[in-house]
């Protein structure tokens, strides 16, 4: 391609040229000391100088139900129809850390997510894909160490060069005790696991993100914007306090850091959310943490559209609200998108649910000129104040966290999730009153609505299948040495020593998610939530 055809690419449809971003036209303005550009600390404006006319965000649909094959169906189909990112998702057994056979699993195999108890199961999901040529994203937190593992050992199988992997990790296991509730252990054992993991993945697969320190589900618990970045933020930060005084330079692992928003409904806000995030944890890195590596000052992130925001009413109406949400994270500068179905209020997503999702990102991208320009609505007097307002709200709940402790203790107190249940308390009224409309739910409702869409089931024989599998594997391995190196792990707990080599020592041998689970169980206890009225 000519320079003439790269310049002409971020033309506009009638032919104009657009610029790599703006500035304003008078030097002397008031934004001319406020305004940076893009690309340049404290990368308001976006990480990168050129931002999407460089490259396209992500588009990386979530994705995972039933047994592992069926789930590799849909990866393949994503990836054939233009996806560059696979996001796995997990049933609820695998995010609570039981194998399918356990009592608890009962009725939930492969239901909100695809079913992973083993590494043959991990074998199955990403048969025929290659690990080292796709960016692989799995959310999970418990037991994200033991899933992780998963994933490292068949790249051992395969003998991959394990400094080609490259994804990201959610395991944020902070926001599960203030939020989403999937956790297992304490949250101090918790904090040292993650904390092995870091460095593990520091010396072994360096092109990986460690942590997703998520404010996704925050948002979906019923926080404000400004909760949802003050919480995720001061998790972000106490990742790293935890990391320097595991013996880790902060420039060796805030690099591989990366952050997962909501892209909600209030559309400027969201935009000014993002804005900020950048603002503030690149000047706190700066200043607090001493960081040199410009990467460690760079906040770099995925967004999803809001769960939370569809209906199961005229489910049709899904499609527009995630493309505004879509447009707002985009126009926020975010590094990679998940677009939701509009199906998703009433089951796991349909293949063409999820196409027509995919096909969102792809219109965005491709036929709105968004991409031609980095930090379009930057200079708005609108988009300034309330990026500026944001990180005064940002700025006042971190005295308030400080005040109180620090996160952990704000956790084990409840002050977190008390701010949370309230705000959700406030917003859930006013929807009851009308106060907040929702088209086709509480105004414009269609009382004669038939649903019409097709909807997936998941049949009672993929638990029965997944049961029948994994308790196979339990009789052809040689369970002798299994257990020898379940023996181990426990071992390890105890000591400071990195709990990622036995793990993945165990999981080469067969060993399951439930038994190594056990095994840190046994040295590290669980832990109840205190309850909060």
């Amino acid at each position: 391609m000519s320079n003439k055809d790269i310049k002409n690419k971020y033309n506009s449809i009638s032919g104009k040229e657009n610029k790599t971003y703006y500035r304003p036209d008078n030097d002397n303005s008031e934004y001319k000391q406020s305004l940076n550009n893009p690309g340049e600390y404290p990368y308001t404006r976006g990480i990168h100088d050129n931002m999407y006319r460089g490259k396209l965000w992500t588009m990386r649909q979530f994705a995972g139900f039933g047994k592992p094959e069926e789930t590799n169906k849909r990866f393949k189909f994503l990836l054939k129809e233009g996806q560059t990112g696979l996001s796995v998702a997990f049933d609820m057994p695998t995010l609570m850390g039981y194998d399918p056979d356990h009592d608890f699993s009962l009725g939930e195999v492969g239901h909100c997510g695809v079913s992973i108890s083993n590494l043959k199961d991990m074998e199955r999901l990403f048969d025929g894909i290659d690990l080292t040529k796709v960016s692989v994203s799995m959310t999970i937190n418990g037991p994200a160490i033991v899933v992780f593992a998963f994933y490292v050992a068949l790249a051992i199988k395969r003998n991959n060069d394990l400094s080609l992997l490259y994804g990201t990790l959610q395991n944020d296991i902070l926001k599960e005790y203030i939020a989403q509730k999937e956790w297992i252990y304490p949250p101090k054992e918790s904090m040292r696991i993650i904390t092995d993991m870091v460095s593990y993945c520091k010396e072994n697969l360096p092109n990986y993100n460690t942590i997703s320190i998520s404010g996704y589900h925050i948002r979906e618990a019923g926080s404000t914007a400004q909760q949802e970045l003050a919480f995720t933020l001061a998790n972000g930060f106490t990742y790293v306090d935890y990391c320097i005084n595991a013996g880790l330079d902060v420039d060796d692992f805030a690099p591989r850091l990366s952050f997962f928003f909501n892209a909600h409904s209030d559309f400027f806000e969201e935009i000014a959310k993002y804005r900020a995030a950048r603002k503030i944890w690149s000047n706190i890195m700066k200043v607090k943490y001493k960081a040199k590596n410009p990467k460690s000052l760079k906040l770099r992130f995925h967004t999803q559209t809001a769960g939370c925001s569809l209906t199961a009413q005229q489910p049709e109406n899904n499609i527009t609200r995630t493309s505004f949400q879509a447009l707002s994270a985009v126009l926020g500068g975010t590094q990679s998108l998940h677009t939701n179905s509009m199906d998703e209020t009433l089951a796991l997503p349909s293949e063409k649910a999820a196409e027509i999702a995919l096909r969102t990102q792809q219109i965005l991208a491709h036929e709105t000129g968004v991409a031609n320009v980095a930090d379009p609505l930057g200079g708005s007097w609108y988009i300034e104040k309330l990026t500026q307002n944001m990180e005064k709200d940002v700025l006042d709940y971190f005295q308030k966290i400080d005040e109180l402790g620090g996160v952990i203790e704000c956790i084990e107190s409840g002050y977190l999730q008390k701010e949370i249940a309230d705000s959700s308390a406030i917003l859930n009224e006013k929807i009851d009153l009308k106060e907040r409309v929702i088209v086709g739910m509480n105004k414009y409702e269609n009382k004669d609505e038939k649903i019409t869409i097709p909807i997936l089931k998941i049949s009672k024989k993929v638990e029965d299948d997944q049961v029948e599998f994994v308790k196979k594997i339990r009789l052809e391995r040689n369970n002798e040495l299994v257990g020898i190196k379940l023996k181990k792990i426990e071992e390890t707990s105890k000591t400071h020593d990195n709990l990622l080599y036995p793990i993945i020592d165990a999981v080469l041998e067969y060993a399951t998610l439930g038994e190594i689970v056990e095994s840190m169980k046994n040295v590290f206890g669980d832990w109840q939530e205190k309850s909060i009225i």
